[in-house]
């Protein structure tokens, strides 16, 4: 265990710890985001060898996403207590046992049961990474770190499809997770040699606010779905009711509490607030496209699946170019100026898809996308560094929670508002509309994430 300073701004580590705590890093994020990629790819597959419908076959995804999104803040909160460290290489060991379970799995409930347990273990790598990235760069080289966390995950989104495609050529299904063993092996290996410690919080895990927020989380996500996809008003009605009535007595819990499961003591801070609701639009933003782009090249544009797949390969790689860049400049440009920038880029690059003719040429197509996903590399990393600087360093782990949190809460809320415009309108206009409404909202975000130069606290604040 490498051990650093404890004062008011981290010092970091230096040289050859640095590197082999940020490959431990790297490697466990890129194991979790990894592994989502290619499930999504392999559906189909499983959904023929394990005999079941391709819609029941969608909870080997929901699955996870779910048991992730609920987690994550509990877990951020669990490394304030026991440290960031001890909890990452806790949810590596979850996630290759999970792994060995999903693979040795012969029917569709006990895949899903793996996939809630590897779901926690890749909730536990999520919501501590960024608060061990704090402690692994001094705050002066932060962006960096945050930079190259943003490309590694963005790294894993565009390697997904590719992996997945290889090993279902030459192997089935099961051999997607029996990969995550060795790499789990690895990244566990550099976890328990390399990691910081980091200050733990003398306090007892709030086990009543994690049953509340999983009580209200859980219910809102599958009332809000039922509704995106034309369920019975009255059964969405039932599971939105709970969620809300659980989440109204989370609040009021959390309010007087000193280090709430919910940080409704950082939301208070308005840079805070501010950063966090603008990564929580982008990634709505960012769903817009990735869920609608499919199904407006294949049914609007005629093009192949196989072609729509690498249409959108530029996507995945400006991302990572653009986060790439970055890094090189978001210590020393304040994060609101890049990161409106960045989503003004994103704006435009959907309105150029939105307005494409009938018959575009794939340079066309690849070229706005490009536009499009460079422009939110250059948003995600000086924002998520807003948020995490904005935060006490005692609250990291909280913050570093919330940084996935605005991710998982944007996806998923991305994905209904599309299935929300696919049933209210047509198959032909809704993935053209969606684009529209896609780059509406990087808008707001962009003009949300500018007012942060004219806020005099957050003039004063060193995140901006």
């Amino acid at each position: 265990m490498v051990p650093i300073m404890m004062n008011d701004r981290p010092d970091g580590l230096e040289g050859a710890a640095r590197t082999r705590a940020m490959a431990a890093v790297a490697l466990s994020i890129l194991l979790s985001v990894l592994d989502y990629a290619v499930a999504n790819v392999a559906l189909p597959t499983i959904a023929h060898d394990l005999h079941t419908t391709p819609s029941a076959s969608i909870w080997v995804v929901n699955a996870y996403q779910l048991a992730s999104l609920i987690a994550l803040l509990p877990v951020a909160a669990l490394g304030e207590i026991l440290g960031a460290a001890y909890l990452c290489r806790i949810g590596l060991t979850v996630f290759i046992g999970a792994s060995a379970l999903c693979a040795l799995s012969d029917s569709l409930p006990e895949l899903a049961a793996a996939r809630v347990l590897q779901g926690l273990g890749g909730a536990c790598i999520m919501g501590v990474n960024l608060s061990l990235v704090r402690f692994i760069y001094p705050a002066s080289q932060l962006g960096r770190g945050v930079a190259l966390n943003g490309l590694v995950i963005a790294t894993g989104v565009a390697l997904g499809p590719s992996v997945a495609s290889a090993v279902l050529s030459v192997a089935t299904w099961p051999f997607l997770f029996w990969i995550n063993l060795p790499l789990g092996a690895a990244a566990l290996w550099l976890a328990f040699g390399s990691l910081p410690e980091t200050p733990r919080v003398n306090r007892r895990f709030d086990v009543a606010s994690a049953l509340l927020l999983a009580f209200a989380l859980g219910p809102l996500v599958v009332g809000l779905d039922s509704l995106a996809h034309g369920a019975e008003l009255s059964g969405a009605a039932g599971f939105l009711l709970v969620g809300v009535v659980c989440a109204v007595l989370l609040v009021r819990r959390e309010r007087s509490r000193a280090s709430p499961l919910l940080p409704v003591d950082l939301l208070v801070l308005g840079p805070f607030r501010t950063a966090f609701s603008v990564g929580f639009l982008g990634f709505i933003a960012s769903n817009f496209f990735i869920v609608a782009m499919p199904f407006f090249l294949e049914a609007g544009l005629g093009r192949s699946a196989v072609q729509t797949g690498l249409l959108m390969t530029p996507w995945a790689t400006c991302v990572a170019l653009g986060s790439f860049l970055v890094g090189r400049i978001t210590d020393s440009v304040r994060p609101a100026v890049i990161s409106s920038a960045g989503l003004l880029v994103t704006a435009l690059g959907f309105l150029l898809l939105a307005s494409m003719s009938a018959h575009p040429s794939n340079f066309g197509i690849c070229s706005r996308i490009g536009l499009a996903g460079f422009g939110f590399g250059l948003f995600q990393p000086p924002n998520n560094r807003a948020i995490l600087l904005t935060a006490p360093l005692t609250r990291s782990g909280a913050a570093s929670g919330m940084v996935s949190a605005a991710r998982l809460f944007g996806q998923t809320i991305g994905a209904m508002l599309v299935a929300s415009a696919f049933a209210l309108l047509s198959s032909g206009p809704a993935p053209r509309a969606c684009m529209g409404f896609g780059a509406a909202v990087a808008l707001g975000g962009a003009l949300l994430s500018a007012s942060r130069m004219l806020d005099p606290a957050a003039r004063r604040a060193r995140a901006a």
